[in-house]
């Protein structure tokens, strides 16, 4: 189901989403909220909407938000979805509570926690169907994890009805029933006119003197209201993370989960624990690698390109036919097919670089564009540049962009070259076939053909060396210490 058909189908059905992510997480001992902590590269929460937001329009999502709100509205503002705020964190019924008046045009609510990064969009679409199917007034989603040890208890009805009779938390479990194993998820699904009617009823006594959601299942089966569950295929999806250690355990799932999506779909990694690659990062089959890569971001690789161990990508597009050199760091650039980059190259932000260009080791790349053929061989910094097809930039290289005030921009024509150890000093234009002797610093407008050779004159006086030395042994000799 494409996410336009199945927003389209909700959005008659008038289903929202709310999206828990009010808490502090106290047990990961951090200042940031726990719903911005990152896996797979990309926030909890934001993992939890991008799934949501295949089942309905972000529109109908609402993000419940309370704990450091600004934070978290602004990370995860682009995504789309409404915000509700929790002022005073008062338990998941709480949050609810403060989130009605947002959903009283709809007709069944969907409740999420914003702390489970795997849950995948066909559990949310599984757990919608089977709640309008038993048209009950609470659908649980349920689990049957290795350890159900700390959460509360399903207890159905019989054995393989659907309907719930209560949830039982650990500390209340009585004789017999020690030996349940499905716990309850924390994810459900509401009418909204049993919430309305039946809401008000949770209380606050229990040790935190907060009001639980958990709670609403024992609330609804006194007035008469039908509670039913389901059980997710894989408990791993739908639990979350309360320890840092917990969080490093999901990242890991979520990695080897996309590493294995992209060697299915053809590409080739070797030894895939050693690599970290995000959860939006795509790569085409016949890509190649190898150990200890860093695909980050919004990264896109092209089908036949090798990235070679160490190397560190970030939010960058690579053509075909490319080739990444080890020990190479490469931030929001774009490099087309063919171009051969590294090893020990580094490009900054802004890069744009051409079919068939060589960037070898030790060569920094910033905000330039360099044209297709253009080589730079070894130990160069290009820098707010423009560098014509075919250009050879020889060692040691570097544009003076910048003034101390402000940066300025060198313009090299198509095939152009450049003596090492040169300096090109900025704002400054060579134009195309123009030859700069090495070790020139260059200033001035060059113009197209021509040989420019800025540098002192050689002085060379034969035999000087050796009437030095000379001179030396003599004093020495003599005890002086004059030369």
């Amino acid at each position: 189901m494409s996410k336009k058909q199945a927003g389209s189908r909700h959005e008659d059905a008038k289903l929202a989403i709310v999206i828990m992510a009010a808490g502090k997480g106290t047990r990961l001992k951090s200042r940031r909220p726990k719903v911005l902590h990152k896996v797979g590269g990309r926030p909890l929460l934001s993992h939890v909407i991008a799934a949501a937001s295949r089942v309905v329009d972000p529109g109908n999502i609402f993000t419940i938000v309370g704990h450091e709100a600004g934070l978290v509205r602004t990370e995860v503002a682009s995504l789309g979805t409404q915000f509700v705020e929790q002022t005073e964190q008062r338990g998941t019924g709480h949050a609810i509570q403060c989130a009605l008046p947002s959903l009283r045009n709809y007709e069944s609510v969907l409740v999420l926690s914003g702390d489970v990064p795997l849950i995948q969009t066909e559990t949310i679409e599984q757990l919608w169907r089977f709640h309008q199917k038993e048209g009950a007034a609470m659908t649980i989603l349920s689990a049957v994890p290795p350890d159900p040890t700390g959460y509360g208890r399903i207890v159905r009805r019989a054995p393989q009805s659907p309907d719930v009779e209560a949830i039982v938390e650990q500390v209340a479990l009585k004789p017999g029933q020690e030996s349940l194993s499905e716990i309850n998820t924390g994810i459900y699904a509401f009418k909204i006119a049993a919430l309305e009617a039946h809401l008000d009823k949770l209380k606050t006594d229990n040790p935190h003197h907060e009001l639980y959601l958990t709670d609403m299942a024992g609330v609804l089966r006194k007035q008469g209201e039908r509670v039913v569950a389901i059980q997710v295929k894989s408990a791993a999806e739908v639990l979350g993370a309360n320890t840092i250690a917990e969080l490093v355990a999901l990242d890991v799932t979520m990695r080897m989960a996309t590493a294995h999506r992209l060697m299915a779909a053809g590409v080739t990694i070797y030894r895939p624990e050693t690599c970290v690659i995000d959860a939006e990062v795509e790569v085409a089959a016949d890509a190649i690698l190898e150990p200890f890569v860093q695909l980050l971001g919004n990264t896109r690789i092209g089908a036949d390109t090798t990235i070679r161990s160490y190397s560190v990508l970030e939010n960058c597009t690579v053509g075909e036919r490319v080739i990444i050199r080890p020990h190479c760091v490469l931030a929001d650039s774009s490099i087309a097919n063919g171009a051969d980059i590294g090893p020990f190259a580094r490009m900054r932000p802004g890069c744009d670089i051409g079919e068939d260009v060589h960037i070898g080791n030790f060569v920094e790349v910033k905000k330039s564009k360099l044209h297709p053929g253009v080589k730079a061989g070894h130990l160069a910094y290009l820098g707010d540049s423009e560098i014509g097809a075919k250009t050879n930039i020889g060692a040691g290289v570097i544009t003076c962009n910048y003034d101390g005030v402000q940066k300025h921009k060198t313009q090299i024509g198509a095939g152009t070259f450049i003596g090492s150890d040169s300096t090109l000093v900025a704002p400054v234009t060579i134009e195309d076939g123009s030859y700069i002797g090495a070790g020139s610093c260059i200033t001035k407008h060059v113009p197209a053909g021509s040989l420019a050779v800025a540098r002192a004159r050689q002085v060379t006086k034969e035999g000087w060396a050796e009437a030095r030395r000379a001179r030396l042994q003599q004093l020495k000799a003599t005890g002086s210490k004059k030369d």
